[in-house]
């Protein structure tokens, strides 16, 4: 399927009105929060700019964050922290994240479909459907790697402002070499995630902020 709206209108043809859209940003960095979105839209919405977050601008996600808040029937972000992602790990924060963020969107509305970015979810009480890929294939996953894609990199521009001497708003927290070799010359802080083998190899050699 390469059509972004297949998915919802096949939903809709079924008689699903209020079809969630689950995706999440940040589970390959070392630093931060994951970030989990959920989109509704009215019933047969379209915006052709609404893409996966990877393939669009910055500018271009900044200005579909203010249209997709105002044309969304309803949306939730949950933010999971650092720590959390220690305790329970990356996987089952993305899980709780989007539990967090259907849960948040569905007070306004009652959803009664999900679509997920490739995370199972058995606990709720309407059918989920998990896609692969999900965020290149359906709008509202698409919306909702926007929401969190644009929140997150907000939390790491705070975080820079708060640490500039690492350089966040540029790698935003991902493993890339320059950030490792700046995380090796200044140390772990709080909100690096501590189960990170990267961040734990720099803890056991005493390398900490």
């Amino acid at each position: 399927m390469n059509n972004m709206y297949e998915y919802e209108e096949s939903l809709y043809k079924q008689g699903y009105n209020y079809i969630g859209g689950c995706d999440e940003a940040g589970r390959g960095p070392l630093v931060g929060p994951v970030v989990c979105a959920c989109v509704v839209f009215p019933k047969g919405y379209h915006n052709d700019l609404i893409n996966d977050s990877k393939k669009l601008t910055e500018k271009k996600r900044e200005a579909l964050y203010d249209i997709i808040i105002k044309d969304s029937l309803s949306y939730g972000i949950s933010i999971i922290s650092a720590k959390e992602i220690d305790e329970i790990n990356i996987l089952e924060a993305s899980r709780k994240g989007m539990i967090e963020a259907y849960k948040k969107a569905n007070k306004k509305i009652k959803i009664d479909y999900l679509l997920t970015d490739a995370m199972k979810i058995s606990t709720l009480n309407i059918p989920v459907l998990d896609i692969i890929k999900g965020d290149a294939k359906s709008v509202s996953i698409a919306a909702a790697s926007i929401l969190a894609k644009v929140t997150r990199d907000r939390i790491l521009y705070d975080l820079d402002k708060k640490y500039p001497e690492y350089d966040f708003k540029s790698h935003k927290g991902y493993p890339t070499k320059k950030h490792l070799e700046l995380l090796e010359k200044y140390g772990v802080f709080d909100e690096y995630r501590k189960s990170y083998k990267p961040v734990k190899n720099l803890i056991d050699r005493g390398i900490i902020r």
